[in-house]
């Protein structure tokens, strides 16, 4: 009978434990979960209907002085394993929520340019009618 209570003690420790961490697990991830949702800014959305901006005319200016120059997004330093050289990277990572998001220097994202000097509103409102238009050349 001794033995039996021994093992039955045992195997009881052994739910509370493991309700406990699982108590905890659950608790721990809805924390996250909660925190994540309330610290996220949402990616700004503008009207488009009058602003068409295309890669070439308006967009790579932008790119190749501000995010793909040499140290940063270029080809060569492909900083973060973003490649902001050429249309068919750009218009891949454009497609990416963390591409505008950094841009509009969101909250939940690193802010770009990494330099710290934000681009400006019109800089802003360019690049993202050009993802809200599919990123057209």
């Amino acid at each position: 009978m001794r033995a039996f209570t021994k093992i039955y003690t045992f195997l009881r420790d052994k739910k509370v434990l493991f309700l406990g961490k699982l108590v905890t697990i659950c608790l721990c991830v809805t924390y996250l979960v909660i925190w994540t949702a309330c610290g996220s800014d949402a990616i700004e959305m503008f009207d488009c209907s009058v602003i068409t901006p295309t890669y070439n005319l308006n967009i790579k200016p932008i790119l190749d002085t501000s995010c793909a120059k040499s140290g940063c997004h270029d080809a060569q330093t492909n900083q973060s394993g973003f490649d902001l050289s050429s249309y068919s990277k750009a218009k891949s990572l454009s497609q990416q929520k963390a591409f505008l998001g950094s841009i509009q220097q969101k909250s939940s994202y690193p802010a770009m340019p990494n330099d710290g000097v934000k681009l400006s509103d019109d800089k802003i409102k360019l690049l993202s009618c050009w993802v809200q238009n599919g990123s057209p050349e």
